[in-house]
């Protein structure tokens, strides 16, 4: 759908990342909710006010989360922004071969973000040959991509951003797998509902659950660097 309009010669904005001079603003939502979500809907009124947007394309159901379901209800209810609802049922595969390959974890959620709209660019692709594992993220792509830099290399991303490069996101077998044996930070934004799976998962792969609410924090990036530095096998 996004391909749609980009060919009819509209601009996407995703408006899960920051938009220039634009602040997350605590007065849309409450605030004990997700970050990620207060960004989303601070750019969609920032965007409005701008004469920045004309249409909302608000991705709900299994493929996201009731927090985006129920936002969308409130835009279509009480405001005169549009918004065009869509639900991703897409059980076909198209693999993942940024999160199992040997890139930079920073560079791997850029990558994976960006391929929501675009293609990988070719030259990419030879850098995309799958290594063996040393460490592992599961998880949604983060709101502070900085956490990235804590983590080693030949490191896998699991989870929910493993079904966003699939082209599969509501396939819950996909986010729960998380091979064996390897040492892996489950992590979640504070205030989502993945939680449950993040910690869950974290106990019967002893693993390390993490939950940040926007940015890192010291002692949290202290807590995944110890369980790195105890855990992870860099031969």
């Amino acid at each position: 759908m996004m391909q749609e309009y980009v060919r009819a010669g509209h601009t996407v904005i995703d408006l899960d990342e920051p938009v220039p001079d634009l602040p997350v603003q605590d007065i849309f939502l409450p605030n004990a909710y997700c970050s990620i979500l207060k960004r989303v809907v601070s750019n969609i009124f920032g965007l409005r006010a701008r004469g920045g947007l004309d249409l909302v394309v608000a991705t709900v159901g299994e493929c996201k989360c009731d927090g985006m379901r129920n936002i969308a209800r409130w835009l279509e209810t009480a405001t005169d922004i549009p918004v065009r609802q869509v639900r991703n049922g897409n059980a076909q595969g198209a693999g993942h071969p940024i999160c199992t390959s040997g890139l930079p974890l920073v560079e791997k959620f850029e990558r994976i973000v960006s391929s929501v709209y675009e293609p990988v660019p070719t030259e990419l692709k030879p850098r995309l040959a799958p290594v063996k594992p040393v460490c592992g993220f599961w998880g949604v792509p983060p709101y502070d991509f900085d956490i990235a830099a804590l983590f080693p290399n030949r490191t896998h991303i699991y989870g929910w951003t493993r079904c966003m490069e699939n082209r599969t996101p509501a396939d819950l077998d996909l986010e729960c797998f998380v091979d064996s044996g390897v040492p892996t930070v489950f992590f979640t934004q504070s205030f989502c509902q993945k939680s449950a799976l993040a910690f869950n998962l974290a106990k019967t792969c002893n693993g390390l659950f993490v939950e940040v609410d926007k940015r890192l924090t010291r002692s949290t990036a202290a807590k995944i660097e110890a369980f790195i530095e105890f855990n992870v096998k860099r031969n």
